[in-house]
């Protein structure tokens, strides 16, 4: 028997109860799982208010890190390790962390760090002497991102909500905070590239800033939308995309791109690199008992 939190129905962090559950043992294709750090993630929100919908009773949580104590039949890529509170997960979304990368760090960086590789990397190829935006620059993905393009020889722009946010961004290789609150992104971005617009723009935004994002781009710029913490988009008019000079859209998913393990290896390793190199480091601020996860929701500012 362990702790693990669940919930029955769709609402606020009250929802979320800390209980006695059974593990498993693991069966084939499985790994049992000690955890010795948990991800907190913007997603977890979403499948909590209902947002995502998903099958009720049942948990939150997108990652973790931990040691493997018990693998079912025909899995030999991992040994049995130490103790905590346990999990049966698919040994699919399992992969082995390098010494130089502690659990905390870890659990950190796994569900945002492996988004960031997908879009820099993936969706679009940041090269040396791009300009691309960045949306919630100040966010988990988004100080992650910043960094990383950094790293690619590019040029950061990012909006954030706020002077403290602007400041936290630029730490993280923002080279142009742009506060939305107070400045008109668009016409900013404009300045900032002498007119030409940007090549792309990552958003996690969603409803609110998915228009401006279009004005932002260059012709033939793609925007890519990855989160709608706003809010759904409107639906798609594909005469805004003709119009603004031969646009692209895309919504791409995490797990879309990790569903080939050869690819969740060779993104992860990419992660590990740049994570060990000191070119994009973790930004661990905070910690929480898993006991008081609905009392995290809160301070993340989820509804």
């Amino acid at each position: 028997m362990t702790k693990a939190i669940r919930f029955d129905e769709a609402g606020g962090p009250e929802v979320m109860k800390w209980v006695d559950v059974d593990v498993d043992e693991s069966g084939k294709g499985e790994v049992r799982v000690k955890h010795h750090a948990v991800g907190l993630n913007f997603i977890d929100v979403y499948f909590r208010t209902g947002l995502y919908p998903m099958p009720l009773p049942g948990g939150l949580g997108m990652e973790a890190a931990g040691e493997v104590t018990a693998v079912g039949e025909g899995f030999t890529q991992f040994k049995p390790g130490a103790y905590a509170q346990e999990r049966v997960m698919s040994a699919d979304y399992v992969v082995k962390l390098p010494d130089s990368i502690g659990y905390d760090d870890a659990a950190s960086i796994m569900l945002q760090g492996l988004t960031a590789q997908y879009l820099l990397c993936r969706t679009y190829r940041v090269k040396a002497g791009d300009t691309v935006l960045i949306h919630a620059a100040a966010g988990g993905v988004g100080m992650l991102a910043c960094q990383w393009v950094k790293a690619l020889g590019a040029t950061v722009i990012g909006t954030v909500g706020s002077d403290e946010k602007a400041e936290r961004a630029k730490a993280h290789g923002c080279d142009y905070p742009i506060v939305y609150t107070r400045e008109n992104f668009t016409q900013r971005v404009r300045e900032i590239t002498n007119g030409a617009g940007v090549p792309v723009v990552y958003d996690s935004i969603g409803k609110d800033t998915y228009v401006a994002s279009l004005d932002c781009l260059a012709p033939l710029g793609l925007f890519v939308n990855f989160g709608n913490s706003s809010g759904s988009l409107p639906p798609i008019d594909s005469s805004e995309f003709a119009g603004r000079g031969l646009l692209y859209f895309t919504r791409p998913t995490l797990f879309s791109y990790i569903a080939k393990r050869a690819d969740l290896d060779t993104m992860a390793v990419e992660l590990f690199d740049v994570v060990a190199s000191g070119k994009v480091k973790t930004n661990l601020r905070q910690r929480y008992a898993l006991s008081d996860a609905a009392k995290a929701h809160e301070d993340l500012g989820g509804c």
